[in-house]
């Protein structure tokens, strides 16, 4: 079988460091003013978008720079004075997704290699041999594809490289095109400012007129007396809240059928989500190609992480409403919490921990590393002044706070998981 790219987000340099570390090939991000993700992004300056690519480059990795917004005609005047700076760090590609500026690129960098990116919503074999026609050597397919109609397009198109997600959130409508963030605050999607209006809580109400129960209205609950329709088709409504994608159990097909990139959503996410995710999706990746069967255990390990609830998306053909989720708009947190990062060992056996969320004497937390992981009971704890001076403690209270628990050597540059929920403490 081949050995397909796992594709990682990178918000920052140390989350593509962190991918790399964690067993991706290749990492993609942005601009902020070109493409889908205008906060929590190191790369709107220049000199850090170098020293990304400089450094995944060093490393033998790959470099894509998304530039896919669907640009209104103010962003054309700037485009390409902005983008020759880019052009010129020798990205792997550029993922774009508007024909209008694919023409301008293709016109001054001609060498410069494309992939489509998923706003285009690309779903048929047709539409891969089109983009193909035109220049775009990879399309990165529609998240509402299953397994059979991927399978169907690689036979169809053998010459163009496929990409697919695996991990990460869906959105409630096609990618981009949903409506709700532009009318509520003024802030489109396909700009990459949405603000998640579809995670939003809403009541439910009967329109007044309305004895048989035909027409509904919704109202959002920082907004009363604002009713809208629910205008629904065969199809249902947008206005639902999609569970997260979790295609984990699926990566051995996805590998049979040849696609050529696995990749996981979270630019805005934390370097911890980064090295979760990729350690998870390396080793099933890897079993898939040796013929090993896969490994239930990764699905138990994706469940730690900050969730809405999982499901496969569209991959089993079609999802019912079990793959909403109705309850909450917000991250769950399962059965671990990312507690700080392992900065120095000082001492005989003391580990420096940068905290990022509280834990105490008597948890039990797990080691998140390259080499493996590893689950110790914290049994002693320091915390650490801002003279480093180090007096003894029994929790760190949170973030901005460091402390040094004892720690077995070797494991610098480790993320911390407490294992458990709230209060309860696990034995090793």
């Amino acid at each position: 079988m081949r050995l397909p790219e796992l594709l990682a987000p990178a918000g920052s340099l140390r989350m593509a460091a962190t991918a790399l570390d964690y067993g991706a090939t290749a990492v993609y991000a942005g601009q902020p003013r070109y493409s889908l993700r205008v906060r929590n992004n190191e790369f709107g300056r220049i000199e850090k978008l170098a020293e990304g690519i400089a450094t995944v480059h060093g490393r033998g990795g790959r470099f894509y720079v998304v530039s896919n917004i669907f640009p209104h005609n103010a962003k054309l005047k700037t485009y390409l004075a902005d983008m020759a700076p880019v052009v010129a760090l020798k990205p792997d590609a550029l993922i774009m997704a508007d024909p209008g500026l694919m023409l301008m690129i293709r016109e001054t960098w001609p060498e410069m290699p494309i992939h489509l990116s998923v706003q285009a919503n690309t779903v048929n074999h047709a539409a891969v041999r089109f983009w193909r026609s035109i220049g775009v050597t990879r399309v990165i397919l529609s998240r509402e594809l299953s397994l059979d109609e991927i399978a169907e397009i690689r036979q169809e198109c053998p010459d163009t490289e496929l990409e697919v997600f695996v991990h990460g959130a869906l959105c409630v409508a096609y990618s981009g095109r949903c409506l709700l963030s532009g009318y509520f605050n003024h802030r489109d999607p396909n700009q990459g400012s949405c603000t998640n209006s579809c995670r939003w809580s809403y009541d439910v109400k009967p329109a007044a007129a309305n004895a048989a129960g035909d027409v509904w209205l919704i109202e959002e609950e920082t907004r009363p007396g604002q009713l809208m329709p629910i205008e629904e088709d065969e199809h249902g409504t947008y206005i639902l809240n999609s569970k997260d994608l979790r295609a984990i159990e699926y990566v051995g097909r996805l590998v049979g059928i040849g696609v050529d990139s696995l990749k996981i959503e979270g630019r805005t996410k934390s370097a911890y989500y980064v090295a979760r995710t990729c350690q998870a999706y390396r080793q099933a990746i890897d079993d898939a190609v040796a013929g090993r069967a896969f490994d239930a255990g990764l699905v138990a390990g994706l469940a730690d992480l900050a969730n809405r609830g999982y499901t496969a998306g569209f991959y089993e053909r079609h999802p019912d409403g079990d793959h909403q989720n109705y309850l909450s708009g917000l991250s769950q947190m399962g059965h671990s919490q990312y507690v700080g990062d392992l900065s120095q060992y000082v001492g005989s056996g003391w580990a420096e921990i940068e905290v990022k969320n509280r834990f105490g004497v008597g948890d039990a937390i797990e080691l998140i590393h390259p080499d493996g992981n590893l689950v110790v009971q914290v049994e002693r704890m320091e915390k650490v002044g801002a003279d480093g001076t180090a007096t003894p403690t029994d929790a760190a209270p949170g973030s901005g706070h460091r402390v040094r628990v004892p720690l077995p050597p070797g494991k610098e540059g480790a993320f911390l998981a407490r294992l458990g929920l709230q209060n309860e403490r696990l034995p090793v």
